[in-house]
């Protein structure tokens, strides 16, 4: 399974950078921004867009022909309508969640942003997100962008992903060291 991702990403990587480098040479990074949100927003509510990418069943000619109408529909710029078309052409649809999170990235970098992903027990109001953000933003020097979600089973606190770090807070991690110390002792 690790190698079928590895390799997923390793495509989406190529696509993405050479997508990147276009827009970025037109100036059109908050379009493309933009527009990769939206795409991932529709991938994430159309039940039928993900089996159109991850379904054998349909042709080359059939992929090319429905992304490219999703893509008219959507507005998508040019050359992100052509790389998906040519993705369709090569078979490798299958990679689309990840050439729009390795296009996330490369913006985030070139704008020297990073994003931190939180999950709470509870929402973050905007005076908490403020805050973290600040937070997070004095200890790494980059501009910090929060991508929140809420998991009620952590009871309380939080769990910050930020690049390979990890940091949790959460309650439920620390009975789970509690349990396990206690599993020690006894």
């Amino acid at each position: 399974m690790a190698n079928s991702a590895s390799i997923s990403a390793n495509i989406a990587g190529r696509y993405a950078q050479a997508v990147f480098d276009l827009v970025k040479q037109a100036g059109d990074l908050d379009a493309l921004e933009k527009q990769i949100t939206d795409l991932g927003e529709s991938l994430k509510d159309s039940a039928d867009l993900r089996d159109l990418i991850d379904s054998p069943v349909y042709s080359r000619a059939q992929q090319e022909a429905a992304i490219g109408a999703v893509a008219d529909k959507m507005g998508l710029s040019v050359t992100l309508r052509n790389t998906l078309s040519l993705m369709a052409q090569n078979r490798r649809l299958f990679a689309l969640p990840q050439l729009l999170a390795r296009l996330r990235e490369l913006i985030a970098d070139e704008r020297g942003e990073i994003t931190a992903d939180v999950v709470s027990a509870q929402a973050l109001s905007d005076e908490q997100a403020k805050r973290l953000a600040a937070t997070l933003r004095e200890k790494t020097g980059k501009a910090v962008k929060l991508n929140a979600s809420v998991d009620e089973s952590l009871i309380g606190g939080m769990i910050v992903k930020l690049g390979s770090k990890m940091i949790d807070t959460s309650i439920r991690s620390r009975l789970a060291s509690l349990q396990n110390a206690m599993k020690e002792v006894g």
